[in-house]
């Protein structure tokens, strides 16, 4: 079952039992650096990719400080089991060092850092070990996920740059100025 698949279950599969639902939040989307005894590959690319900073203190000029605090409301609070909210968005779990949770240290510019699961990106096992890469996966049940696929989707591309070697011809003109829109590539 893919991630679309699961997320389409959870928005509208609304008599889900809560364990279920969260079992099935927990299997697709982890927000705890993994152990690197048990999944060393894992534990790599989530410690290139998926910490989020460093901001707040460590950085105050971080690109995502808005008034002195982080605008994606990072470093996030420790929870010991995951929880689902009234607002749709599940509240993670993310276990702190002293409750089997795992601190590691991250050179950042000049100075060394500590990182706990308060700092980790959700994202999923499998599309991390796959594409190696900051895949952001966060599960959602509610209407506004539907809302916000469709925004995406339809939405035209910002810019489009291209040139036209020879002004006479039709066919290289219509090539080179067709502009495939999200919707129409899937």
């Amino acid at each position: 079952m893919g991630i679309c698949d699961t997320l389409k279950e959870v928005e509208i599969d609304q008599a889900i039992e809560e364990p279920t639902e969260i079992m099935h939040i927990n299997q697709d989307s982890e927000t705890e650096l993994p152990d690197q005894e048990v999944d060393p590959e894992l534990f790599d690319v989530v410690k290139t990719h998926m910490v989020h900073g460093p901001c707040g203190s460590y950085n105050p000029r971080s690109p995502c400080m808005k008034n002195g605090i982080c605008s994606k409301r990072f470093p996030k609070l420790f929870s010991t089991e995951t929880v689902t909210s009234e607002g749709g968005y599940p509240f993670y779990r993310r276990r702190s060092p002293e409750n089997c949770g795992i601190r590691m240290t991250i050179q950042s510019r000049a100075s060394c850092i500590d990182i706990d699961n308060r700092w980790i990106v959700p994202f999923s096992p499998v599309l991390s070990r796959t594409f190696r890469a900051h895949i952001n996966v966060e599960l959602c049940r509610s209407i506004k996920s539907i809302k916000y696929i469709c925004k995406y989707v339809n939405k035209g591309s910002d810019l489009v740059v291209f040139g036209v070697q020879n002004a006479n011809d039709e066919v290289t003109s219509y090539q080179n100025g067709r502009y495939i829109s999200t919707s129409e590539a899937i």
